[in-house]
């Protein structure tokens, strides 16, 4: 317990100073730093290498800190009191007094705010007098980060300080959901849309690439394990890597499982890091077996087709 408040506490004694820090979600880890900074949100943008029209999420403890930036809807209250914290991040109203620096917003009138449910997380937020934005903790258009060793990997000694908090239990990124007007999901993500419609109790549409960022996840390549991927293959091609959602016999070695019971939470959970590990293995090339379109396979497949325009 005593070196759980000791990693929190140098956690922010860096965010403090307005450095970056790495921290686990229950999605994927977050390149961290003070959403009210200018200086600390473009170190954001600049170790990820991400552009500035990129508007980032912002990550609160709870809906009382919230209200100090953004206004608040009745969908959000119901979404909130459902599903916060949670994986799905909301599109709000930002109020002209808040602080939030607009370099996080791409200079918009809207906010994309999370409420995490990692533990660790929550006792940093909890700690801190401003909220946090956080990106994936990855450079832009790569994979997302599911351990402290992938956020190693991806930026060597440039971030000052990992929290470490295990391996993620979801996997993917969180849903997003556009709630300036009548609700929209812009994202796919750890949270199964029909759980929204279910609380709402209205069919919600799916818009994607929206010309006005104002939301993450809206770029055509992404996810990407920086080799070619190809979808819906049903076997390798010569030196390719092969990706398998259950185990079964087959007739080549170049194989891989996401998941060997088509678990597609499994699977879900496994993706990012399977992807890397094949890039590790040196593989050049990469094909992945049909995965079902529903429930969170419509996120696995979601992040494989934008994973596939590298």
């Amino acid at each position: 317990m005593k070196s759980i408040q000791s990693n929190i506490k140098k956690a922010k004694k860096y965010l403090d100073k307005n450095h970056c820090v790495a921290v686990p979600t229950e999605t994927v880890y977050g390149l961290a730093g003070n959403a009210y900074s200018n200086i600390s949100v473009k170190k954001i943008f600049k170790l990820k290498r991400r552009p500035l029209n990129n508007p980032l999420i912002v990550h609160y403890f709870n809906i009382n800190k919230l209200k100090k930036d953004c206004h608040i809807s009745n969908d959000f209250i119901k979404l909130y009191n459902k599903f916060s914290p949670g994986p799905i991040t909301f599109i709000l109203r930002l109020k002209k007094n808040s602080k939030i620096s607009r370099f996080v917003t791409n200079k918009q009138n809207s906010l994309a705010v999370r409420f995490p449910k990692h533990t660790l997380l929550r006792n940093l937020l909890k700690s801190l007098d401003y909220p946090l934005a956080a990106p994936s903790a990855n450079i832009s258009t790569r994979l997302s980060s599911v351990q402290a060793s992938d956020v190693t990997e991806e930026f060597g000694s440039k971030v000052k300080y990992v929290l470490d908090g295990g391996r993620c239990i979801i996997g993917v990124e969180s849903t997003i959901i556009n709630l300036l007007n009548k609700p929209v999901i812009l994202r796919l993500g750890g949270l199964d849309i029909s759980k929204i419609e279910k609380i709402l109790k209205k069919k919600i549409l799916i818009k994607k690439n929206l010309k006005k960022k104002i939301a993450p996840g809206q770029f055509p390549l992404h996810y990407s394990p920086g080799i070619p991927l190809r979808m819906n293959a049903k076997k390798p091609k010569k030196k390719e890597a092969f990706v398998l959602t259950k185990k079964r016999k087959v007739s080549f070695k170049n194989y891989y499982y996401l998941s060997k019971k088509n678990d597609l939470k499994q699977s879900a959970k496994n993706l990012y890091s399977l992807l890397r590990k094949i890039k590790n293995d040196g593989y050049k090339m990469v094909a992945v077996e049909k995965i079902s379109n529903k429930g969170i396979g419509r996120t696995i497949n979601d992040r494989l087709n934008k994973a596939s325009k590298y």
